[in-house]
């Protein structure tokens, strides 16, 4: 008796961990061939972080016709792009216009994600997220490690 108890709340368990949050491992499957540099685990976390603090001053550009209008008037900020997009071809051109203005660029996993940490329900393929004195400990730790993340050939 107590088994058939048991398997029912062993298989909600199980259930839970499947349909709650994709682990990190797990979305790296669905990465396009172009995602380079990617950011670790850890700092897809404080990115996701530096992110919330941005859309609550305000201070993000979401979406690639916006983030390439703003990179185009010569706005500052890390871009952050979202790996599983596709087809590549709707934001392949960002990275290049990143490498020659000098801004700092990183691939996250999942657009999904992305979006969410945007506070949006939509998933977003980039957000370039711009300094603010509010959250200004949290960029600049970004940054760093951004910039130290070795960009692709």
């Amino acid at each position: 008796m107590t088994k058939v108890k048991g398997d029912p709340e062993g298989q909600e368990a199980q259930a839970e961990a499947s349909s709650g949050e994709r682990t990190y491992h797990e979305l790296l499957v669905n990465l396009n061939p172009i995602a380079q540099p990617l950011a670790s685990r850890r700092l897809t976390r404080k990115l996701y972080k530096c992110i919330k603090k941005a859309v609550k001053q305000k201070q993000i550009r979401r979406g690639v016709k916006e983030v390439q209008k703003f990179v185009n008037k010569g706005e500052k900020g890390i871009m952050v792009l979202a790996g599983d997009t596709l087809p590549v071809e709707v934001y392949c051109h960002l990275p290049v216009m990143c490498e020659d203005r000098n801004l700092p660029y990183v691939y996250i996993p999942s657009k999904t994600d992305l979006g969410a940490a945007a506070g949006s329900k939509r998933p977003t393929c980039v957000i370039m997220v711009k300094p603010h004195e509010e959250y200004q400990e949290a960029y600049e730790e970004c940054l760093e490690e951004v910039r130290a993340l070795p960009l692709p050939m």
